[in-house]
């Protein structure tokens, strides 16, 4: 999943950010196969952060992927 997003191009990110609940899996999916291919602290901290805040951290995510292209805290996944 996580080479997958990286490789999708930002208006179909952004499409998939705008929608709740595919918005809130399509980031933990993201996330999660981030953590387990590159296990670091910080990136369980992000995960269980993204857990507990998820709508909201979502809705940062779509403002992030916007001007950025990728997710928060996820420059170096």
């Amino acid at each position: 999943m996580l080479k997958w997003w990286n490789k999708t191009s930002r208006l179909v990110k952004l499409i998939l950010l705008i929608i709740p609940i595919v918005n809130w899996w399509a980031v933990l999916f993201v996330r999660l196969a981030a953590f387990l291919n590159h296990p670091s602290l910080l990136r369980l901290l992000v995960l269980i952060a993204y857990l507990v805040l998820g709508w909201a951290w979502g809705f940062l995510d779509f403002i992030w992927v916007l001007l950025f292209n990728h997710l928060t805290f996820s420059k170096t996944m």
